[in-house]
């Protein structure tokens, strides 16, 4: 056995009591050296544990190479002892001769290191993204006939000249108003003379039938219409898009279309399931779902035939109770014709690989999710890498397939390669959650693309629906006094005695978002402040622990109770005084549970911007904290930025927000080039 105390454990012994590095790296790196790693391999392996711990499914080389003063993110001087072991040479040569260390191609032996194209990896992660990989790509395109998805899709995705009547009612430029409401994109092909007095003459929306011949399909572009199309054409498929761009709307469509397929082709419906990372993320499916599944143009069996109820990855998969495998997987693979999953860049590499791993050889999966949100709490960016490998071009035979289904014009520069991920993605473009030229529309868009002079501009335009607030002590202050504003309304409601429902539809309308768990603008310390300014006003009792009014966050998942991490309940008293904390669930239906029988939780009137995924508030509040952290990316912000519905009000200074938006979140991975392999 290898003496313990070697230079490099040594070193690493320090960096773990300081705090730099985790127990874990620490114990693995001294695995590797016990069974006979070289002084680079154990390094090596300490490295790539670390990187995991930061959400890097992988280390890379090329990186570490060009930056080796930078390694474990602490001061050179506290890698001294090594500073010749690092400067040795080719880590890629010294690694490759390792017995520790296999190129994980097929039949080499396994090893606790794998060393492929110039990444290292654990060998369960690097495991894990060569199956997500390879099950990806061998789902192939699906034989279609374009006449019949034709038809259906143009009945699926009619235009409403009801809704386009009324609308054009209140709007000063109906020109630009149709462009919008048609998605028009090529306008100087139009008869805008006829079409002007179409609408002149019109008494109801029945009267603008006639715009189908001014205005035909190969002058629009609905991209909710392509995405359809495109993920009927497909085993495996995904549709991005920002806040409010209709994904659920989109796909309720697909599964209508689906279902009648099925129901015409093989005489019965598909079995189709729909899953969330998160309870609180199933939730929102769920109602989504429901309020789309009303305004179908399809007949009551098909619309029957589409499940209305959303559940979460882990209660699909069958959780065993104290192990961290489930009752699904390879060998014993889901019952399901077609899979829909929400919320995707929620969702880990591992949990990926498990789920994918799960799925019937003939099921279509359907990934639905923001590819610029906050990538997956652990490690891996499964959506944002598959997104970045498919780009926004299709092959030529795709580009001809969508436009045979849609009737749009969808030609555009082709791929450099013909792989099958290139036809596998659709991006939606329009938002309807907000306006695209609203503030926070604008707000959005600048910090998406990392544009800091456009986030002043947006500032400066005088926008009714984004607030700036300096933070200092007056901010901070203000910012206290905004959430006992708006929190009075749910508490007032509870006083009244008014229904659970509407007391959490009140609570729900606000939330304060913050980019940290701890410190002044974290957390932990804000609810701590904010239940003490509640109590000043004596909207809720001062001291005790539970009180009516508790906001609660579950932050542990509870498949008994069906309750799961994000889900919110709100503290009432019963008709017996005995306070039970009522939560909504996914169904719509109420859960009362007394407070000593809930799972882990805590407080909520302040949440982490990464809880807040997967939900919406009319009236959002943001603080970021008064030092750069970190955690403070243009990610993060936009995630912040896109909660909020119809009022945003950030709390920051100009120099956290500004290098906040500058920074790029970049996680190593080789997904993305496997996929086009």
């Amino acid at each position: 056995m290898t003496n313990h105390q070697s230079p490099v454990l040594q070193t690493l012994g320090q960096l773990k009591t300081a705090g730099s590095i985790r127990a874990l790296d620490y114990q693995f790196a001294r695995f590797l050296q016990e069974i006979g790693g070289e002084p680079l391999t154990v390094l090596a392996g300490a490295l790539v544990s670390h990187e995991l711990a930061s959400g890097n499914v992988c280390l890379s080389l090329e990186d570490i190479e060009q930056q080796t003063q930078t390694l474990f993110g602490v001061d050179p001087d506290a890698l001294q002892p090594l500073k010749a072991l690092i400067a040795s040479g080719n880590w890629q040569e010294q690694l490759s001769g390792s017995r520790l260390v296999s190129d994980g191609s097929e039949g080499s032996v396994p090893t606790p290191l794998v060393l492929n194209r110039n990444r290292l990896y654990l060998y369960r992660y690097w495991h894990f993204e060569h199956q997500v990989a390879e099950i990806l790509r061998n789902k192939t395109a699906r034989l279609v006939e374009s006449n019949t998805i034709q038809a259906i899709l143009d009945r699926l995705f009619q235009r409403d000249y009801t809704l386009l009547f009324n609308g054009l009612q209140t709007e000063t430029d109906q020109r630009a108003a149709i462009i919008k409401w048609l998605d028009v994109v090529k306008p100087d092909e139009l008869d805008w003379h006829a079409i002007g007095q179409t609408l002149q003459q019109a008494t109801s929306g029945n009267d603008l039938a006639h715009l189908d011949q001014l205005i035909p399909e190969h002058a629009c572009l609905n991209w909710q219409k392509v995405a359809a199309a495109l993920a009927a054409t497909q085993s495996f498929s995904v549709i991005s898009g920002g806040p409010g761009t209709g994904k659920t709307t989109t796909v309720t469509r697909l599964l209508a279309l689906l279902v009648e397929l099925e129901q015409q082709t093989k005489g019965r419906a598909p079995v189709i399931r729909l899953v969330a990372p998160t309870g609180k993320a199933a939730a929102r499916l769920t109602e989504s779902i429901g309020g789309a599944l009303e305004k179908l143009h399809c007949c009551e069996t098909v619309r029957n035939n589409i499940p209305s109820e959303a559940g979460t990855i882990h209660r699909l998969l069958g959780v065993i109770p104290n192990s961290t495998e489930f009752r699904h997987h390879r060998d014993n693979p889901l019952h399901l014709d077609i899979l829909v999953v929400d919320e995707a860049s929620m969702v880990d590499l591992p949990m990926m690989n498990r789920l994918l791993d799960a799925l019937p050889g003939d099921a279509r999966i359907i990934l639905l999710g923001d590819r610029d949100q906050l990538a997956s709490v652990d490690a891996g960016s499964v959506l944002g890498d598959i997104c970045a490998a498919a780009g926004n071009t299709y092959t030529e035979r795709q580009q001809k397939r969508l436009q045979q289904l849609t009737g749009y014009d969808l030609r555009t520069e082709l791929p450099e390669s013909n792989a099958n991920i290139h036809d596998c993605f659709c991006l939606l473009q329009k938002s309807y959650r907000f306006d695209a030229s609203s503030g926070i529309g604008q707000l959005a868009a600048a910090v998406n693309g990392g544009k800091v002079k456009n986030t002043k501009a947006v500032w400066e335009s005088g926008f009714q629906d984004i607030r700036r607030h300096l933070l200092n002590d007056s901010g901070y202050q203000t910012m206290l006094q905004l959430c006992v504003d708006q929190y009075r309304p749910y508490l007032q409601a509870i006083k009244e005695g008014q229904p659970a429902r509407k007391v959490l539809a009140a609570f729900n309308r606000f939330r304060l978002l913050c980019a940290l768990r701890e410190g002044a603008c974290g957390v932990e310390g804000l609810n701590l402040e904010i239940r003490s300014a509640l109590a000043r006003h004596r909207l809720i009792e001062r001291e005790t622990l539970w009180y009516p009014g508790r906001p609660v966050l579950i932050t542990q998942n509870d498949h008994g109770l069906g309750l799961y991490n994000g889900d919110i309940g709100i503290t009432l008293a019963g008709t017996d005084d005995r306070l039970r904390v009522v939560f909504q669930l996914p169904d719509g239906s109420l859960k009362e549970l007394l407070p000593s029988r809930l799972p882990a939780h805590e407080t909520v009137y302040a949440m982490t911007i990464h809880k807040s995924q997967g939900s919406e508030f009319a009236h959002t509040a943001m603080i970021l904290p008064d030092k750069i952290n970190p955690v403070l990316t243009r990610e993060l912000v936009y995630t912040g930025i896109t909660r909020a519905k119809r009022m945003l009000e950030l709390f920051t200074t100009d120099a956290v927000f500004n290098q906040s938006v500058a920074r790029q979140t970049h996680r190593s991975s080789g997904l993305k080039e496997r996929l086009l392999a």
